[in-house]
């Protein structure tokens, strides 16, 4: 199993730390990234000639086929001479250490489509004119990410996301309907809980890592006003979802401990927990070792004012604003990551269970054409959340921790996430600059 695409999706407050977009790159996806210096480089495309040279930088994935087919795209592309460089190790510190360089990549990945710290240095070229009118062709909650300041500085490239697997059968003989509230959610994993399976595993921790963002977002809000100026969760409906969530995991309904962590798909497949959450990414095991027995949904909603909600991260295409070749750079992207459909589609479903990010190309991916996979898709359309671009790690760390000493050690959430409020105030301040 892999994580690199994956770590744009761990959840939590910074989020989770390891965990959910980057799907491509350690194999250990709790393992300090480790690997070259510097990035390793692969020559692509055509001989040097009168053509522009772009170099195109990938973190390394790790599914198997993505660097060759990668460089048989760059290799087709006939406008231009490039070079893709593979980059194993901490690619977020090698790219941030290599845009301050005088050598920048023309054209790299960035999740989520760029950094706050990328766009304020002027590291990435405006491509809100490059998408123009095809930006309605993206999976809305994706661009939704993507956008700051009314400005797109990042092409979608594949989606991942986070999501709830369940049995039917299991809970067909339980006596309890798919549930769509938390209230359900929870009657059904004590309902179908025995000796041997456990109701909900959401990992080792309690699940309290991977899904402490979810309670803001399942509880009906956003994690920052629309002027990004102050908290917009800290209310009774946030604090009452806390506390409904560490009732369960105290009446035995939450597995605390299992053989796997959440993003692996062991514990599910071994029988350990009749409910999961977990990756896309893990559905081929799950359906192999199930078959139609399966299925899938959003985190539920969690009270009056609540909605479902997954996770979902996204690598996006960006240019260097001080790269050599810069519109050389931006056709080539805009013929790679709009224009080149079947190339986007073959590397959403070809390497790994990945959600393309065009709407119309998610009915081609043969993984998401029917079935589990089919629904996955439209919950990231209809129910996709991601860190708010201004959901920095200062507030991610201490909004983890109130949430772990509410749920662990019992605190009064309106007590323990009093504090935050100015903290947040005070950070986004700083933030704005």
């Amino acid at each position: 199993m892999n994580i690199s695409r994956r770590s744009i999706l761990g959840m939590g407050g910074g989020l989770a730390a390891a965990a959910t977009l980057v799907a491509c790159g350690q194999n250990n996806p709790m393992a300090s990234p480790t690997g070259a210096a510097s990035p390793a480089t692969s020559e692509t495309g055509m001989a040097t000639g009168e053509k522009v040279d772009l170099t195109q930088w990938y973190h390394e994935y790790g599914e198997a086929g993505v660097k060759e087919a990668v460089e048989r795209f760059a290799a087709e592309y006939e406008a231009a001479n490039v070079t893709v460089k593979w980059t194993p190790g901490d690619y977020n510190s090698i790219l941030a250490a290599q845009l301050l360089t005088a050598e920048v990549p023309d054209v790299f990945e960035a999740e989520q489509g760029g950094s706050l710290d990328q766009i304020r240095s002027g590291q990435l070229e405006d491509l809100t004119e490059l998408i123009g009118d095809a930006k309605d062709q993206f999976n809305k909650s994706v661009m939704k990410r993507f956008t700051f300041e009314d400005k797109i500085h990042g092409i979608p490239q594949t989606i991942d996301m986070q999501l709830l697997y369940y049995r039917p059968s299991l809970l067909k003989a339980a006596g309890v309907e798919v549930p769509t509230t938390f209230e359900e959610l929870v009657a059904a994993a004590n309902a179908v809980k025995t000796s041997s399976t456990g109701g909900f595993f959401a990992g080792n921790d309690g699940g309290i890592g991977v899904l402490g963002t979810l309670f803001i977002w399942a509880s009906g809000y956003e994690q920052l006003n629309d002027d990004r100026t102050e908290a917009a969760f800290l209310n009774d409906d946030f604090y009452k979802a806390l506390v409904a969530y560490r009732d369960f995991s105290k009446s035995g309904g939450v597995v605390q401990s299992a053989s796997a962590e959440w993003y692996s798909p062991d514990a599910f497949v071994n029988e350990e927990a009749a409910f999961q959450w977990g990756g896309l990414w893990s559905l081929p095991d799950i359906t192999k070792a199930f078959g139609d027995d399966v299925g899938v949904m959003a985190f539920p909603a969690m009270g009056a004012k609540g909605r479902p909600a997954v996770p979902f991260g996204a690598f996006g295409a960006c240019v260097a604003a001080k790269g050599k070749n810069v519109e050389a750079a931006k056709d080539f992207v805009k013929w790679l990551w709009i224009d080149q459909e079947d190339k986007q589609v073959e590397f959403s479903d070809a390497y790994g269970t990945h959600i393309p990010a065009k709407d119309a190309l998610v009915s081609k991916a043969t993984k998401l054409s029917s079935g589990p996979g089919s629904e996955a898709a439209k919950f990231v359309a209809d129910s996709g959340f991601a860190n708010d671009i201004m959901w920095s790690g200062a507030i991610g760390d201490k909004f983890n921790a109130a949430v772990s000493n509410v749920i662990k050690n019992g605190a009064d959430p309106a007590a323990e996430f009093e504090p935050l409020k100015d903290l947040i105030k005070s950070e986004l301040e700083k933030l704005k600059g």
